[in-house]
């Protein structure tokens, strides 16, 4: 069963319950360094991966195709690929990865919010 937040958990948490977590395996994917900014990105429209790459400062070509490649075998990106020559490949969000903007934007105003005092916890004193 899944645990939300106000849930008790036990003490310890089973290695097993915690790992079948969805909410482990949604932070899993979007805990990365890459995956937010490419979702961000496609909720503002379709790309191709050479966009995505250019508009990614510092991400390999490699990296890029793992993280495209991880949000389409969860379903939250649409792989689209056009017969033309050479072929071209345009990525969305699907229905499901629009529904996930969101939570990642309610994240982003909370660290937003909160960046100040997380960077003064982590000076050290």
């Amino acid at each position: 069963m899944p645990f939300i937040v106000g849930t008790p958990l036990p003490n310890p948490v089973p290695a097993e319950e915690h790992e079948r977590c969805p909410v482990t395996a949604v932070l899993r994917r979007v805990g990365d360094k890459w995956t937010v900014l490419v979702v961000v990105l496609l909720g503002q429209r379709a790309h191709r991966f050479n966009e995505l790459h250019r508009a990614i400062e510092d991400i390999s070509q490699r990296m890029l195709t793992r993280t495209l490649r991880g949000l389409v075998e969860d379903g939250l990106v649409h792989r689209e690929v056009f017969p033309t020559v050479p072929p071209s490949v345009q990525y969305s969000l699907t229905p499901l990865g629009r529904t996930l903007l969101e939570p990642l934007s309610a994240l982003a105003s909370w660290a937003v919010e909160h960046g100040d005092e997380i960077a003064s916890a982590r000076r050290p004193t």
